[in-house]
């Protein structure tokens, strides 16, 4: 998740708010393809599913998709296929070639599907797609049950399988998708906007302050610096005398 260094005091603001809920009134959803060129793989060719795949970029030389099997055994994203050949001959890993022509095309399945929820679609890139849902809340009974009802159009029109994540800014979306994913209990789905904030302050306090979009490693040594570790404690914490504003 951890990207760019971003605009830094706009960051800061909206992860410290006490109540995440008054940041603002407005509410996004991130919708995130798993494992994306793997999943792509996996609808075509079933056999695939729950065993150890990897997507080797262009001439294959690296890779650039892992399932979460062989993530499992440590294969980080990029790492050189002549690096792999032991792990694949201990672990039956499976390698494919990418095939981008497919993947594009799985791409727009997804967002098309996804411009049925929301008119304020914006694509972030292949896999990912934020949504605007300002006026939409009554569709749905809880932003929770608008999210799994994406979950299952998306699997069930594409075999894709998704998580979503909600925020009241772009920035809380994609932490709540990246809640979504990490922790089983949420089953794809995460509202930050509705938690109860003991269990937002749990959560937070086991999020690296890296996976915030918009940290990158600059602002990252600069917060640990500050002895500021997790989400949490950027939440709790106002250090903008550290980190200047153009970051």
């Amino acid at each position: 998740m951890g990207g760019g260094s971003g605009n830094s005091s706009t960051l800061y603001r909206v992860i410290m708010s006490t109540d995440i809920t008054l940041v603002s009134r407005q509410l996004f959803a991130l919708v995130d393809v798993n494992n994306f060129y793997v999943s792509c793989e996996r609808a075509f060719n079933p056999h695939l599913i729950n065993r150890p795949v990897v997507v080797l970029s262009n001439n294959d030389g690296c890779a650039v998709a892992r399932s979460n099997e062989v993530k499992a055994l440590g294969v980080k994203m990029g790492m050189p296929w002549f690096q792999l050949k032991d792990l694949v001959r201990q672990h039956g890993i499976i390698a494919l070639s990418s095939n981008y022509t497919l993947y594009g095309d799985m791409s727009d399945r997804v967002m098309t599907i996804l411009r049925d929820f929301s008119p304020y679609v914006e694509v972030y890139s292949i896999d990912e797609c934020f949504l605007g849902l300002q006026g939409l809340g009554k569709l749905w009974p809880t932003a929770t049950d608008m999210g799994q009802s994406i979950r299952n159009r998306i699997y069930q029109w594409t075999s894709l399988p998704v998580c979503v994540g909600f925020g009241a800014t772009k920035t809380l979306a994609k932490l709540a998708n990246h809640i979504a994913k990490k922790q089983p209990e949420f089953n794809g789905v995460c509202d930050l906007a509705m938690m109860p904030s003991s269990q937002l302050d749990a959560l937070l306090s086991a999020i690296e302050v890296g996976e915030v979009w918009g940290v990158g490693r600059r602002i990252s040594q600069h917060l640990h610096a500050a002895g500021i570790h997790t989400v949490k404690t950027l939440r709790i914490r106002q250090p903008l005398g550290c980190v200047p504003d153009s970051a």
